[in-house]
């Protein structure tokens, strides 16, 4: 019975999310709540609920200050020179703008949020591929995949859940994982060039000149990535003919449309370049103290976002307004956290998880057993592309994670396997920033999907066969 009811439990909770009838949040609390009581276990559901909060706390606590913290460093300034780097580094070459954009969109995942990711990333690269009519697709595919595999890191979200769900340290999960990870990444780099060579093939390698020449719509800057017009930054210039009224209307719709591209204000207010390599060294101190495990992630997070803050914004209500900023990203992801101690906490506690992976183990071929983490690295492909992340790493990971536990395979080994479908996972209909992505791209949902999942299969299967090659898995 109680196995019937634990899937049931499993499918409901999906069911509603897919079809956005429910929250997550409200999802991770309402349906658990609901099948304690059909248990007959609603007595205990404060208990279940107090100690779920209790282990998840410092997951909550690290996800909160990250973001606070890499939203402030994008408030600042620290990553506009990269911006405008990479961008000076494609030049008119095809080829490198689609490296570009893999690199560009690898370094701002560093902030753990996909949608503030594409958006600078789009912002920064969409006037050079509507310049040379490269193909929209491979723009947005490659910062989809980009971002996946950097959407593994403990403070984007599948790390964190794994950690929720498996009551892990993401450390424990995370860091083991970064030789795999970078081998995924190094393989979306190198896919990228391929790409871009087809690209070049197709279209050419044009000088800054002669991209000006072929324009003939009127200037338009690449504002928020340090265009400034100095002959280094593509800049449409005046019409070769005569002007005329639809080619004022049409560079008045083409001067709104780059108005929607303005991800990296290069005036905004909250810049503060005197402190650039203040807060390059500490992001570098920062990563290099999480990497060799000095203190507690949530504890370094929670100094480095007090510390950044009190120096970058010294005066308490510039300090206010950065937090109310970012204020929606932290309660939402921090929300999703301790909401999940009700789902995990009634799971675990009315023994519905370990009646469910007990029909697992029975159902699994025994000579299958041993290699659970390799069949769950395989399944979160098409799981976690086909429902939410919050679906799969709270509702199945778990019942998973005691099936292999009945034949030895470590909790830590298959919360790393579960990490394996994010670059897949980010094109998924069911996460919201793939429509920033395709949406800022003017890219149809379509497109991008025929073009991506092909190559973000492989880039999951090239993690995964990494990560037993390392022994990782």
């Amino acid at each position: 019975m109680l196995t019937i009811l634990g899937f049931a439990m499993i499918a409901t909770f999906l069911v509603l999310i897919m079809l956005k009838k429910m929250s997550p949040i409200a999802a991770l609390v309402l349906i658990p709540a609901l099948f304690c009581v059909f248990v007959g276990k609603g007595a205990k559901l404060g208990d279940y609920v107090i100690d779920g909060v209790t282990s998840l706390a410092p997951t909550a606590a690290m996800l909160m200050f990250a973001i606070v913290y890499f939203g402030v460093m994008i408030d600042v300034g620290l990553f506009d020179p990269i911006v405008r780097g990479i961008l000076k580094f494609c030049k008119a070459d095809p080829l490198r703008i689609v490296v570009g954009t893999a690199l560009l969109a690898a370094i701002v995942s560093l902030d753990g949020d996909g949608s503030t990711t594409f958006m600078i990333t789009v912002s920064a690269m969409y006037p050079l591929y509507k310049r040379l009519k490269m193909s929209l697709v491979v723009m947005t595919g490659v910062a989809a995949m980009a971002n996946g595999v950097m959407n593994t890191l403990p403070w984007g979200g599948p790390t964190a859940r794994a950690a929720t769900a498996l009551k892990l340290d993401a450390s424990d999960i995370f860091v083991p994982m970064i030789p795999a990870l970078a081998v995924g990444l190094l393989f979306v780099i190198a896919l990228s060039y391929v790409l871009g060579r087809r690209e070049r093939a197709r279209l050419g390698t044009l000088t800054l000149d002669e991209v000006l020449v072929e324009e003939e719509q009127t200037e338009t800057v690449l504002v928020g990535a340090g265009g400034s017009g100095d002959g280094k930054t593509p800049v449409r210039k005046g019409g070769s003919g005569a002007g005329t009224g639809t080619d004022a209307a049409d560079a008045a719709a083409q001067d709104d449309e780059d108005d929607d591209f303005q991800g990296l204000d290069p005036h905004r207010a909250t810049l503060r370049p005197r402190l650039y390599w203040f807060n390059a060294l500490l992001t570098v101190t920062l990563l290099t103290s999480m990497i060799m495990e000095w203190l507690p992630i949530p504890v370094l997070f929670l100094l480095g976002a007090a510390l950044a803050l009190s120096v970058n914004f010294p005066h308490i209500p510039d300090q206010k307004a950065r937090l109310a900023a970012h204020a929606d990203n932290v309660l939402n992801v921090s929300g999703m956290v301790f909401a999940a101690a009700v789902f995990t906490g009634v799971l675990q506690g009315t023994g519905m998880v370990d009646h469910m992976a007990t029909w697992m183990v029975d159902v699994i071929p025994a000579g299958m057993g041993p290699h659970m983490a390799l069949v769950t690295g395989v399944l979160s492909l098409p799981l976690t592309y086909f429902m939410s992340n919050d679906g799969f790493y709270f509702g199945v990971l778990p019942v998973l994670a005691e099936a292999g536990a009945a034949h030895g395979v470590s909790p830590l080994e298959m919360a790393r396997a579960s990490l394996v479908g994010q670059p897949l996972h980010m094109s998924s209909p069911l996460v919201p920033a793939v429509y920033v992505l395709v949406g800022m791209a003017k890219v149809e949902f379509g497109d991008h999907t025929r073009f991506v999942v092909k190559w973000a299969a492989l880039t999951c299967l090239v993690i995964l066969g990494a990560g037993i090659l390392f022994g990782i898995i």
